[in-house]
């Protein structure tokens, strides 16, 4: 685990925050960066809204999910369809209203 990340919503990283609750598909929690690493500055836009080409649904991220994305877009390698309940790698999803894939 890096020094520079924390869970969404300012949580301390600890115990298995990558366990699967299985009602939503979704981890207990999500690594991002510090807020203070957020600060330094964004080489990216800040985009919450992403599709997922397979299934053409739309699914919002958390702002601090938003900034990691927009400050480090190599952060994460994978995300989360809402409708699919699962996790894919970032080749499946485009920004909303976009052609980019996300993470890119």
């Amino acid at each position: 685990m890096m020094a520079d990340t924390e869970l969404s919503g300012g949580k301390i990283v600890e115990g298995d925050y990558r366990e699967i609750m299985p009602v939503t598909g979704q981890q207990r929690g999500y690594l991002v960066l510090t807020a203070k690493e957020r600060a330094k500055g964004f080489v990216r836009p800040v985009r919450r809204t992403y599709l997922h080409k397979t299934c053409q649904t739309t699914t919002t991220m958390a702002q601090d999910i938003a900034e990691t994305y927009a400050r480090k877009h190599t952060f994460y390698n994978g995300t989360f369809c809402v409708f699919c309940h699962n996790h894919f790698p970032l080749v499946e999803f485009v920004w909303e209203g976009t052609d980019e894939t996300v993470g890119s």
